[in-house]
């Protein structure tokens, strides 16, 4: 909810530039926290109900989609004015490390 209420209505599920470059909220610290709940979700919630597989499954589809849209994703912000300066020394997903 932190990421999505910080976007507002810079949200959009489909890869386009912005008007403005948004680097507040979680995105003072990483560059992709939405991405991150996701991920999160999908490896976390099977688990819950002990459905390892399930969990490992839907993270490697997962997975596989994300490195396409992200890398389609950054190469649209990255030209973005100001956009690099702003977000270009973030880690992606958590904060020093990827």
């Amino acid at each position: 909810y932190w990421a999505l209420s910080t976007l507002g209505k810079a949200w959009n599920a489909r890869i386009v530039a912005p008007n403005t470059v948004v680097s507040g909220g979680p995105y003072r610290f990483i560059r992709h926290p939405n991405y991150l709940v996701v991920i999160t979700e999908l490896a976390v919630i099977p688990l819950v109900h002990t459905a390892w597989v399930s969990a490992l499954v839907l993270s490697a589809m997962n997975a596989a989609v994300l490195v396409a849209r992200i890398k389609r994703e950054e190469e649209t912000l990255f030209s973005i004015p100001g956009y690099r300066e702003a977000m270009g020394h973030k880690a992606r997903f958590l904060p020093g490390v990827f």
